[in-house]
């Protein structure tokens, strides 16, 4: 089962991050998402396992986008941030919601 489409309310756009360079970050082509967005501090683990605290997370279907740490996002009000980590969440069948979780500075 996939979240249903009533419910991703917001758009974001996902630059996937793809390493570094000689002139800094690099990252994909933009994506825009539909995804349900809540703005809310919450403490989170980022890549190295330390605690993080996230002023944002949004939620989109599976396979909508690959948002790996430190993509850039843009949130709908316009202000740029970065992913802390993405989570997804696969019932494997049984009736859930699968999606993917993003967790965003």
């Amino acid at each position: 089962m996939v979240i249903p489409g009533y419910l991703l309310r917001h758009e974001v756009v996902v630059e996937p991050y793809e390493g570094d360079s000689a002139y800094g970050p690099v990252y994909a082509a933009p994506v825009t998402v539909r995804c349900f967005l809540e703005e809310k501090n919450r403490l989170v683990r980022d890549k190295d396992g330390r605690e993080v605290t996230s002023s944002s997370t949004f939620r989109c279907r599976l396979g909508a986008v690959d948002a790996p740490p430190d993509s850039r996002v843009t949130l709908p009000g316009g202000r740029q941030t970065t992913v802390i980590s993405q989570a997804r969440h696969d019932g494997g069948g049984l009736p859930t919601p699968d999606h993917l979780e993003v967790s965003l500075v």
